[in-house]
């Protein structure tokens, strides 16, 4: 099966992680994650992309699992070194544990419609106490909604605003700091939120709850 991101994968880097937004806002996620996931430890990478995240927990000493639904990220990942694999994050079933804890950055879950159907598959996968970070498009976004107004494209300016908008086809829903944690609550406690970008994204740091 075939994603929209399979068309941007080569370029991906040229899209997001070299540019100086992508630059920053991912230097502002490690800083964060590197406080919770620690050397050693197994960590499970949700929606991987090309890698950028689970090469810089390797080089940390940490060991990674990742997946992504695209296959063509998959590759680029696999390029890198990177233990990655195709395969969708509702598709958790599939994966075998335990992992000390689990990462997903900028926005792989905003792809997802129901965040709480992962709770359960998230909660047998990652040991009591260990971290769950979520990064994902913020809600609103001032940045966002200002650069888009300037052009005068005010359909874009106001897209988060109702929690739902299409990109290439895809569904793409925004949620707020209210509904990220009911979404993961029967399972994981939200220790901090973080914002990232100046909310362009927010960065939600869960324990997993005793069993």
């Amino acid at each position: 099966m075939t994603t929209p991101f399979d068309s941007i994968a080569r370029y991906y880097a040229c899209l997001w992680s070299d540019t100086a937004r992508g630059i920053e806002q991912r230097s502002q996620v490690w800083r964060e994650i590197d406080r919770v996931f620690q050397t050693g430890e197994n960590i499970l990478d949700l929606g991987c992309g090309t890698g950028d995240d689970a090469l810089h927990m390797v080089q940390r000493g940490i060991r990674v699992t990742a997946i992504d639904a695209s296959e063509q990220m998959v590759e680029v990942a696999l390029s890198r070194g990177i233990d990655a694999r195709q395969l969708a994050i509702e598709h958790l079933d599939t994966l075998r544990g335990p992992f000390d804890g689990a990462l997903s950055n900028f926005g792989a879950l905003n792809c997802v419609s129901d965040l709480a159907a992962l709770d359960d598959g998230l909660a047998r996968l990652i040991s009591p106490g260990g971290a769950l970070a979520i990064c994902v498009l913020s809600r609103f976004s001032w940045r966002e909604s200002l650069r888009y107004a300037a052009r005068l494209d005010f359909r874009k300016a106001v897209r988060r605003w109702s929690g739902h908008t299409t990109w290439r086809g895809m569904d793409i829903y925004y949620r707020g700091a209210p509904q990220m944690r009911r979404s993961f609550e029967r399972h994981f406690r939200l220790i901090r939120r973080v914002s990232i970008g100046a909310g362009d994204h927010q960065l939600y740091i869960f324990q997993r709850r005793a069993a």
